[in-house]
């Protein structure tokens, strides 16, 4: 691990008390969490997207927003679902906010996780999955999106205003968005896909498979197969890998909200989308705990970045407070290098 970040869910609107944020409160807090997070240095700000419910669902105000308030921090989703966009569209509005950010955009895409809404892309006018998850629809769209970005030209010009046989490409293009664009890969499958496809990889808390093995240590076969994968596509750049925890020092007094918080507990294993899937645990501790059973965790120690998932509904300073007392007591003894160093880049494979 050479960098981290921080991933929220963006939830308001729960009913669980009186500081529990509406719409408009979770998404300034979002971007006030960005803004503090690059003064102390972290790497990244990464929203995750649902539709039909109570999080964060359309990225790019948001995201153009932080980019807006910070000089260095990559900001980023964790992961847009593709079942739900216009390929075409969402490539002109990445490449508006590279430029904009001075090309810190790390834009994780994916088929999605479960949503709400039963086959909701539907509703959003993209009909023709023959998959009861919309994986088909998903990866043709990202297949386009692709080809959009890197400055395929693919539609026909008109022929009054450019002559005969013309083709454009969508507008603006930035070069080089098609080596910060991620896959989020829930199986070790998905992950030699996005190798193979030459994208980076995005992997989180949950893996839709189960083989006995640790979480930590199935993400790092993984991780293994996906770098495998790219060597072998003859890919000429070096990818990034980035892998999601909820991690909690404990420091002082104040941090007794985390020693309540499920201690200790293990990897879980459950059913989701019709698959035995396997959970990521919860660390919480002191920091020297926290710094053992990190660097044990294959998977932290292989990615080139750790992305935190944190409470967001819980305000500005108490998220503030976390990222700090990480960021002092425990990335740096597993590698960290603060946003100041440039860019982060990832681990190169023999």
């Amino acid at each position: 691990m050479k960098a981290f970040g921080f991933l929220s869910f963006g939830h308001y609107g729960t009913g669980c008390g009186p500081g529990d944020p509406d719409a408009a409160a979770m998404l300034r807090d979002t971007v006030e969490i960005a803004r503090g997070a690059d003064d102390l240095g972290v790497n990244g700000a990464y929203v995750r997207v649902h539709h039909f419910a109570r999080q964060a669902a359309s990225p790019m105000p948001l995201l153009a927003a932080m980019a807006a308030s910070t000089s260095r921090i990559e900001v980023g989703t964790g992961v847009v679902d593709m079942r739900y966009e216009n390929p075409l569209y969402l490539a002109e509005e990445a490449a508006a906010l590279d430029l904009l950010s001075g090309e810190r955009l790390a834009l994780g895409v994916s088929r999605g996780s479960p949503e709400p809404a039963h086959r909701g892309w539907e509703a959003f006018g993209y009909t023709g999955s023959t998959d009861p998850r919309g994986v088909d629809i998903a990866r043709d769209k990202f297949d386009l999106f692709l080809r959009a970005i890197a400055g395929e030209r693919l539609v026909d010009a008109d022929p009054a205003q450019f002559g005969p046989g013309v083709r454009l490409r969508i507008e603006p293009h930035s070069p080089g968005l098609t080596s910060r664009v991620w896959w989020g890969a829930g199986t070790r499958e998905t992950a030699e896909w996005a190798g193979r496809t030459g994208v980076n990889l995005m992997s989180s808390t949950l893996l839709t498979e189960a083989t006995g093995s640790s979480f930590g240590d199935l993400q790092a076969e993984q991780i293994r197969r996906y770098h495998d994968a790219f060597r072998a596509a003859g890919h000429d750049r070096t990818p990034r890998v980035s892998v999601s925890r909820s991690v909690f020092p404990i420091v002082d007094g104040r941090d007794a909200l985390w020693a309540r918080m499920a201690r200790g507990e293990g990897d879980q294993i459950g059913v989701i989308d019709g698959f035995t899937s396997t959970f990521g645990r919860t660390y919480v501790g002191e920091p020297d705990a926290l710094i053992e059973e990190l660097r044990a965790d294959a998977a932290v120690m292989a990615a080139d970045t750790l992305m935190l998932t944190i409470p967001s509904q819980l305000g500005v300073e108490t998220n503030l407070r976390l990222l700090g007392a990480f960021a002092e007591h425990v990335a740096p003894a597993l590698g960290w290098e603060p946003n100041h160093s440039g860019p982060v880049t990832g681990y190169p494979q023999g």
